[in-house]
């Protein structure tokens, strides 16, 4: 869970931001109110990320100890500030912060401030990490005089990255125990989103999220039902699904029930399990509920993830944000996994972009959440740039219709824009197959 340390001189501010920090699944590691204050609890809790204000009381600006942080400690500044005159833009732009995000903000814009900063410092560690192995000579390679001395280059072999392609996991129960909270957040709003497509019941139990926000709409039609968990409340929810299954519908695709618990306070356990046990026992007796039970795994130990995974065939464990290995029940067909280089990936979601951002269209989202959507799918960073050329397109020809919300641009389909998508996916869908030689496909008819 990234650490983050705010600083603001305004007592009300750091303890809104501290509350939406929670909300969204961060560590608060500290609140400071000063530039030097901000300089000392950076040495001392090394922050992965840091909000900082610009003005503030004492010998040094926001602006001024976010450079000796950056050159000292290399740890990530966004600021945070009231002000977006030129002149302060240009100072804070010498101190090379991640972001700056102006007042009066909303949890959005933070998150993907916070998300694309934290990206950004992985990607430069990463780039640095494989450029000083490059540097490197391979164990008992000789070094031959070359100029200044240095050693001949090697070639240096690189283990190949891989994706783990799951099918079918939203079918059953599965169980998913996660240790970085940011990689479950995909996971939900997929299965949100099939499950509202496929009908029936959805019931989303968290502590801590901010996706019931992706989905007031269909709150508001009954379509989804979202509930907090409040501390000494869990006991609450084997009751809850009692109530909701107890009423279901004769058993159909508008009468079964998707549940999807995000369990990230693992305090009570025993209740936890009581949850698990329940869900069980009620599909051990024809009730047709399937879904996700999402665990943090980082304060559990080994008897304790035993009992979580006991009854359950499908378990996925994420150890991190670029590894998920899924264990499966031996009747699990085989065939529900493939491994492809994480290559292959880049080249097809570069390379045909158009049914990517087709398929991610069902609602309104703006460019700059396709981009997110796009890398939290496939670990692809698309420019924004071909996005947005895209999307104009489409508007141009009477498929997209965009309305501000905020200071976002959300883009949505017009029912014959609706029409154009179904068809082009169909086409896309028609050429693979034919490609692969799957005689069988018949393309789909025109509307």
């Amino acid at each position: 869970m990234p650490k983050i340390l705010v600083v603001d001189d305004e007592a009300i501010i750091t303890m809104q931001l501290e509350e939406r920090l929670h909300a969204m699944g961060y560590t608060v590691a500290g609140m400071a109110a000063t530039g030097e204050d901000a300089i000392a609890k950076a040495r001392r809790l090394s922050p992965d990320l840091i909000l900082m204000d610009i003005v503030m009381p004492g010998k040094l600006n926001g602006i001024e100890a976010a450079a000796v942080i950056l050159s000292e400690l290399d740890i990530p500044v966004i600021f945070v500030t009231s002000y977006a005159d030129d002149a302060i833009i240009e100072k804070a732009k010498q101190a090379r912060p991640y972001g700056y995000i102006v007042k009066p903000f909303n949890e959005m814009e933070m998150k993907a401030a916070i998300e694309v900063a934290l990206f950004r410092k992985a990607s430069e560690l990463e780039t640095k990490k494989n450029a000083e192995a490059a540097r490197a000579p391979l164990p008992g390679a000789r070094s031959s005089p070359g100029a200044a001395g240095m050693p001949e280059a090697e070639y240096l072999a690189r283990p190949e990255i891989k994706t783990i392609l799951l099918k079918d996991i939203f079918s059953g129960i599965v169980l998913f125990l996660y240790v970085d909270p940011s990689v479950k957040d995909p996971i939900f709003k997929f299965a949100i989103e099939a499950g509202i497509q496929k009908g029936g019941r959805i019931l989303f139990a968290y502590h801590h999220s901010v996706l019931q926000k992706y989905f007031l709409e269909e709150i508001r039609k009954g379509q989804l039902f979202s509930r907090r968990i409040k501390k000494g409340e869990l006991f609450l929810l084997p009751r809850l699904l009692e109530k909701c299954t107890a009423t279901l519908p004769p058993a159909d695709a508008q009468g079964s029930l998707q549940v999807l618990f995000d369990f990230s306070d693992t305090e009570e356990f025993n209740d936890i399990v009581a949850v698990k046990n329940t869900i069980l026992a009620k599909k051990e007796t024809g009730v047709p509920i399937t879904g996700i039970i999402a665990v943090n795994m980082a304060d559990l130990d080994h008897d304790r993830i035993r009992l979580l995974s006991e009854g359950i065939a499908k378990i996925i464990i994420s150890t991190g944000k670029d590894t998920t290995i899924s264990f499966a029940h031996p009747t699990f067909p085989p065939e529900a996994i493939s491994v492809v280089p994480q290559a292959t990936i880049d080249d097809v979601v570069k390379k045909l972009l158009e049914p990517v951002i087709l398929s991610i269209l069902e609602k309104p989202i703006s460019g700059f959440d396709i981009v997110h959507e796009i890398h939290n799918r496939y670990k692809v960073l698309i420019p924004q740039a071909r996005i947005y050329t895209y999307l104009y397109e489409l508007q141009g020809n009477g498929y997209l219709e965009m309305k501000v919300s905020g200071k976002s641009k959300l883009y949505s389909p017009t029912e014959a824009g609706k029409k154009y998508i179904r068809q082009r996916l169909n086409e896309f869908k028609f050429v693979f197959r034919h490609i692969m030689g799957e005689e069988s496909a018949i393309p789909a008819k025109k509307e």
